[in-house]
């Protein structure tokens, strides 16, 4: 996930020849049913989980049952489903920083969310604590960090250079597992995008948490969709934007308007 790499760090005018650790970004091609489907830079864990993932939130696959096989070749990965002349869209390369294809979200057409999960406020603040705890992070501080949480335990947590290939590698795990992702939540290191929103919103995932801000447009679709989105959660404090009733003790505040 990391490799040293030598570097000169400046301190007040003084040059120190040292190493740093630096996280690796590798190119990633995913094959589908014989037909490059994209590639993606992310970093070099979970690849079958973020495949898997990938695949789920782009609705190229409804279930994990719709898979064939999985054969992963270096950097390579082949994916055969049960439908084998399932049309697959033109190629795309996903860059580190960004997820998806979407540029123009149709709300009309996006799922909504489907769930009766509400968490407490503690709840959020320990699955920050246990995202932040990234070891990986604290060395490189080249990573965002994705925790998918239940109420009572982390179901697991992933490192990548791309906030949404991380979202994708523990959906992609929750998915392989069996887990209901409607009892689910999401806390990110990052921002909170409408490509998020998108991919929660189809995973049927009813909150995620950034300790970051959001966008606009990401407020907009999550309110239209069931989503609830907390962002800059940092220690005791956060910002509840959309569906406040999914955090306890939340609506009767977010009720009333700032001049009342």
């Amino acid at each position: 996930m990391y490799r040293e790499v030598r570097c000169i760090k400046v301190d007040e005018g003084s040059f120190t020849a040292t190493d740093h650790a630096v996280v690796e970004e590798v190119a990633i091609t995913l094959t589908v049913n014989g037909r490059t489907m994209m590639t993606a830079m992310a970093s070099p864990d979970m690849v079958e989980e973020f495949i898997v993932g990938f695949l789920y939130t782009e609705q190229i696959i409804k279930s994990i049952d719709e898979i064939e096989s999985i054969k992963r070749e270096k950097n390579t990965v082949g994916v055969l489903t049960k439908n084998p002349f399932k049309v697959i869209g033109t190629k795309k390369i996903i860059l580190s920083g960004c997820g998806g294809s979407s540029s123009f979200l149709d709300t009309r057409k996006l799922p909504h969310i489907a769930s009766e999960l509400a968490v407490t406020q503690d709840m959020i603040v320990q699955g920050l604590k246990q995202v932040m705890n990234s070891s990986l992070h604290r060395l490189t501080g080249g990573v965002h960090v994705i925790g998918l949480m239940t109420r009572n335990n982390p179901v697991r947590i992933a490192e990548d250079i791309g906030r949404h290939n991380a979202l994708d590698k523990v959906i992609g795990f929750a998915l392989k597992k069996g887990v209901d992702l409607s009892e689910t939540f999401v806390v990110s290191s990052g921002r909170i995008s409408s490509e998020m929103v998108r991919k929660c919103l189809v995973a049927n995932i009813p909150i995620i948490v950034s300790r970051g801000a959001t966008t606009t447009l990401a407020v907009d679709i999550a309110e239209t969709t069931g989503l609830c989105i907390v962002g800059f959660a940092r220690g005791g404090k956060m910002n509840i934007y959309t569906h406040p009733e999914r955090i306890e003790g939340a609506s009767a505040t977010y009720a009333k308007t700032p001049n009342e």
